[in-house]
């Protein structure tokens, strides 16, 4: 959408005067800047999608339409995905789906609008059937958009063309669920409500960007095809090395670019491409707000720029005194920039370091500052009833906007659009913290802002917005109510912001007390918190991986919630100081912290250790305190192994093994329960002198079916069954109905071979009963015509065992031939066995 994002609520006349643990803490979390998704990779993504679609009972009408492609945590791209009916955008019904960097999904965050919609009849919100939604519009786009300009501003002109989009409009409503159903309205908490469809409505998406008197009119409208009715409407004007003397900050360094004897206020070590080619500060020169130019990059003969003054209203913007709003906006920009990339990894406003600019001096004394997505930039008035708007943290703020532009792009209305504007201001913040102990380092300090927004640009000394306690500003509330949503964002936000305050600070036990609330009643009635860092680095990854355009206050709480336990742990002090910060606004229920020392710690962490091909590797955790018994998870490389769930963790290991990093969790049985995290432990696979080769190619089927041959199609990830390791792996029988289902690969045992081992994981489960054999899973080796060899092993369904089972098994009487691996399945008319292999290995020495 193209959304200017303000630092203000409205005019200002209508203003009121007012262990990973460790590593974590200093690592950045998200991913450098991603490829452009191939034709291929795209459609290959949609084609899994879809695959997950049918599973959940979604028809062949229902699709799915890649929007965006940005970074995700190291490791992993975020693909936005739109769902679509018969073709048309579903509004505000998405996946944003995390894959790794061999394409496969990782995870899938879902705001799903869409279950109503059938091919022949679509669903009420009770289930009931009515009629097929009619998709034949009888207005065009274009009188769309000629019905919202003539009841907006019939004379106002389009400073970006107009948009209308068709599309499928889901018309909520709000429902309790059962146990809350005879809750009195005020004793309601965000969690006792869920948004449901009430109805479906062919709609045109409209958006106007008008100018009128030097005023900006930005509106974004939901008007219905069949009858031009306006169904939602709402504002989408978004709004809050030389030396230079900035008017808030003193004496600063700045990046400028000197060329030809003349320095510019340009950056081009920060951000590559955009308008400039790098970071740079332009003089919007007075341009109205409705239709600014950024004009040019300011210039000066010396590289000292500015006087450190509030601008004299009517004078010069190039001299000394004009020159101190661009020092202002170079400072917090490079301040920005510098706090998402060194500590979260984060390069730029889109993770893709695409440059970015401010311009200064737009309109005249003009009270705001808004990011324009238009030109992915910020412009800044030099204020009337306000100073200059460019403090650090306005700054921080209308850039932030752009970071959400580039990845959830919320909403700019309803719970939406608090959240959104409270990211900018929890961005404004924490911007402001870095800047504040010298713009340098890979943490968030714990101290240096001041939790309140705009308090330097303030005249009359009173901030914007109060984080810690947004009422004060006498139009925020505290908490969360069910009318949240009819307010304007800059006040919705409140709460979240307190939110993050509390989460970042923790609370206060006293009722009278501006740092205490009402909702926080289990022990301690002071919550604990975790620190500007962690809290940071838990919103920032929910709120570019997980949000979707649509996320209210209860499922912003679940997907930061979420966040917290990827990043530090479930049970972890970081996701009950989540559970605790939402719970003192009226968002979830409120838990007890667990005492520190008393939860369960690793007391002997997992050693490195080297051994040779076909010896066993065993890896061991010890755990001590908490609450007894505990559980335990094991991880390769950052991925779950299916069964291993003991104190330790044993299999034969083969020259493919070499590298790989191993891990442990340990869960106790508390209440809530507490995980903590082993070291990591490096596997090396030796032959000590020989040398080893892996003969299979693709033996784990991360690859999908790269080197198979026979009924490929069993290979993938399908839900029902686990992988050994990795995500993918072959899945020969399930059916319970008869097949023949086969898998080969052609390998080569060298005559020199001094020993030749074959190795696969094995899981058998099965519907069959008795000790009839019905079902079975044949391995052999065959020559190149396919003759039979050898026999190696025959599995059926009178043999199952839970989890994976490795098999190891001596080729070495076939040195000097090419033999061909063989898995055959064969199933009889009733009754499933599934046979499932992973992790295929021959290593020869």
């Amino acid at each position: 959408m193209n959304l200017r994002k303000t630092i203000l609520a409205a005019s200002i006349a209508a203003l009121p005067l007012m262990a990973v643990q460790a590593a974590l803490a200093a690592a950045p979390i998200m991913g450098a800047p991603t490829t452009l998704a191939s034709p291929q990779e795209t459609a290959g993504l949609v084609a899994k999608l879809a695959a997950r679609g049918s599973e959940l009972g979604l028809d062949a009408s229902n699709g799915y339409s890649v929007s965006a492609h940005h970074p995700g945590v190291i490791g992993t791209k975020i693909t936005r995905a739109q769902h679509t009916f018969k073709g048309l955008r579903v509004w505000g019904s998405e996946s944003v789906v995390v894959t790794n960097t061999a394409g496969d999904i990782v995870s899938e965050s879902v705001s799903d609008r869409r279950a109503g919609l059938q091919a022949n009849n679509t669903l009420g919100a009770r289930g009931e059937s009515m009629p097929a939604l009619d998709l034949a519009p009888s207005l065009s786009a274009t009188d769309a958009i000629d019905s919202v300009v003539k009841a907006i501003a019939p004379r106002a002109t389009h400073k970006w063309a107009p948009k209308a989009e068709l599309l499928i409009y889901p018309v909520m409503k709000s429902v309790r669920i059962p146990s809350a159903v005879n809750k009195a309205e005020s004793a309601l908490n965000a969690m006792d409500l869920q948004e449901v469809v009430d109805h479906y409505e062919l709609a045109y998406f409209v958006q106007t960007r008008l100018a009128d008197k030097n005023k900006a009119i930005y509106h974004d409208t939901v008007l219905n095809a069949k009858t031009g009715k306006v169904i939602a409407q709402w504002q989408a004007l978004q709004t809050v090395v030389g030396t230079g003397n900035s008017q808030y900050n003193g004496a600063v360094p700045i990046n400028t670019t000197l060329s030809n004897g003349v320095y510019s206020m340009k950056d081009a070590s920060r951000g590559t491409g955009g308008t400039y080619g790098g970071m740079a500060i332009t003089n919007a020169n007075h341009s109205p707000e409705s239709a600014p130019n950024a004009g040019s990059i300011y210039t000066n003969s010396s590289n000292t720029w500015g006087d450190g003054q509030q601008y004299i209203s009517g004078g010069s913007t190039t001299n000394a005194n004009g020159q101190t709003a661009a020092v202002n906006a170079m400072w917090g920009l490079m301040n920005t920039y510098d706090a998402m990339k060194n500590v979260l990894g984060w390069q730029s406003l889109d993770g893709s370091n695409t440059a970015t600019y401010i311009a200064a001096h737009v309109d005249n004394n003009y009270d705001n500052a808004f990011f324009d997505p238009g030109c992915k930039c910020m412009y800044i008035g030099d204020g009337s009833s306000f100073y200059s708007l460019g403090s650090i943290d306005v700054i921080g703020h209308e850039m932030s906007h752009g970071v959400i532009d580039a990845t959830s792009n919320l909403t700019y209305a309803g719970e939406s659009g608090g959240l959104n504007e409270s990211n900018s201001d929890i961005g404004g913040e924490m911007v402001e913290a870095y800047a504040r102990a010298g713009g340098t380092g890979t943490v968030i300090p714990a101290s240096g802002n001041d939790w309140m927004m705009g308090k330097e640009i303030a005249r009359n000394g009173q901030p914007l917005r109060w984080m810690y306690k947004p009422s004060k500003d006498g139009s925020s509330p505290n908490a969360w109510s069910s009318t949240i949503k009819n307010l304007n964002v800059h006040y919705s936000s409140g709460p979240n912001n307190r939110m993050f305050y509390f989460l970042s600070q923790g609370s206060n036990s006293t009722s009278s007390s501006d740092y205490y609330s009402s909702y926080l009643n289990k022990s301690p009635l002071a919550m604990t918190g975790i620190g500007n860092d962690k809290a940071y680095r838990i919103w920032f990854k929910a709120a570019t991986t997980k949000f979707t355009a649509s996320t209210n206050y209860a499922d912003a709480r679940n997907k930061v919630l979420a966040a917290a336990e990827e990043l530090y742990g479930v049970g972890s002090k970081e996701a009950t100081a989540v559970k605790r910060a939402y719970a003192a606004i009226n968002v979830g229920t409120d838990v007890d912290e667990v005492g520190g020392g008393t939860g369960v710690s690793i007391s002997t962490q997992p050693g490195s250790i080297t051994v040779a091909p076909g010896a066993t590797a065993s890896f061991a955790v010890g755990a001590s305190g908490g609450t007894s018994p505990y559980t335990y998870k094991w991880y390769r490389n950052g991925t779950l192994i299916s069964g291993a769930n003991a104190a330790s963790y044993s299999f034969t290991a083969q020259i493919a093994d070499s590298g790989a990093v191993f891990k442990a969790t340990v869960t106790d049985s508390s209440s809530p329960a507490v995980t903590a995290t082993s070291s990591n432990a490096t596997l090396t696979v030796s032959s000590g002198g020989g040398t080893s080769t892996e003969r299979v190619s693709n033996g784990g089927f991360e690859s999908g079916a790269t080197g198979w041959a026979g009924t490929t199609g069993v290979i993938g990830s399908f839900s029902g069954q686990t992988a050994y390791e990795g995500t993918k792996f072959a899945w020969l029988g399930g059916n319970g109905s008869t097949a023949t289902e086969t898998l080969t690969q052609a390998v080569v045992i060298p005559s020199t071979a001094t020993s030749a081992t074959l190795s696969f994981a094995l899981h058998i489960d099965t519907a069959e009963t008795g000790s009839t054999v019905y079902d079975k899973l044949v391995v052999t080796v065959k020559n190149s015509s396919g003759s039979v060899l050898g026999t190696l092993a025959t599995y059926t369904n009178v043999n199952p065992a839970a989890g994976y089972q490795t098999r190891t098994f001596n080729l070495l009487p076939y040195k000097g031939q090419t033999v061909t691996l063989s898995f055959a399945m064969t199933e009889d008319s009733a009754l499933q066995t599934s046979f499932v292999v992973d992790k295929v290995s021959v290593v020869t020495q």
